[in-house]
């Protein structure tokens, strides 16, 4: 078979991140791997107001990235903005970097620590630590970095990381780190690729595990072996025959779709 089609998600209005991610995720793609950001959108996930826009534009992305033949999707913000509603949506596997690292951090250690970009997001990396189950968990830390600011001193970013990475290693108790930020996983892993400093750390990058694990239920998808279950949590409206055409309409009333000429209402002045 022809490998499968992923497409990793910026989930940000702007361009600027793209680079690192391709840069340093594609070399270890045995897939073929599409780096898209989201146009129109807010430029940052730093709040939680332009999180909740950016996930709708990032649910729409998803409906149509599957039109167009992709056999993955990864969402790549360690938020895992809209994983599970985009799961409700469509048919092929969507992933979070986060809930993947998570998922798969036991291969490397028996204890983890997460850590992330700022203090505001501790909060919500530790709800979405209990929502995954993450009993093994030690904690959630920070670099006090903001998104925008860490493509201007990658070097610096890596830095700091990895000695947040060796603190919680030393003070949690931790076998193993989850980098809860693909942006920090990014500055990290150019940084081991270009020097190879902080390579012998134990720090799980969410982006590679992500796409691995999307490689991976891509190719189940494939053979026949990845189907959602929708008859409970992923169930889809469009099953409830009642509400299909409402599911459309809905989609059309907030302008998430181009609604045909001739049905589209004039705007008030």
């Amino acid at each position: 078979m022809e490998p499968p089609r992923i497409a990793f998600i910026n989930p940000f209005g702007t361009p600027v991140y793209d680079d690192i991610i391709r840069e340093t995720l594609l070399p270890y793609a045995s897939a073929l791997v599409d780096v898209v950001h989201i146009e129109g959108a807010p430029a940052n996930i730093d709040y939680y107001w332009p999180k909740h826009l950016i996930e709708v534009a990032v649910l729409e992305q998803v409906m149509r990235l599957e039109e167009a033949g992709y056999d993955a999707i990864v969402i790549g913000c360690c938020y895992d903005p809209g994983v599970r509603v985009a799961r409700e949506l469509v048919d092929v596997p969507v992933v979070g970097p986060l809930e993947a690292a998570m998922n798969m951090a036991s291969y490397f250690g028996h204890s983890y620590t997460i850590v992330t970009d700022h203090r505001k997001a501790l909060p919500y990396l530790e709800d979405l630590v209990r929502v995954y189950g993450g009993a093994n968990c030690r904690g959630v830390r920070c670099i006090d970095w903001f998104v925008a600011d860490m493509v201007r001193d990658p070097p610096r970013v890596a830095d700091d990381a990895a000695a947040t990475c060796l603190a919680a290693l030393d003070e949690d108790g931790s076998e193993v780190v989850i980098l809860g930020c693909t942006i920090i996983g990014g500055c990290l892993e150019r940084e081991i690729r270009a020097t190879g400093r902080h390579a012998d750390l134990p720090i799980l990058n969410p982006n590679l595990l992500a796409l691995k694990t999307a490689e991976t239920l891509a190719d189940l998808r494939r053979l026949g072996k990845y189907t959602l279950s929708r008859r409970g949590y992923y169930q889809k409206q469009t099953q409830h025959p009642d509400q299909a055409a409402e599911f459309e309409e809905v989609r059309r009333r907030y302008r998430l779709v181009e609604a045909p000429t001739e049905e589209r209402a004039p705007r008030d002045e």
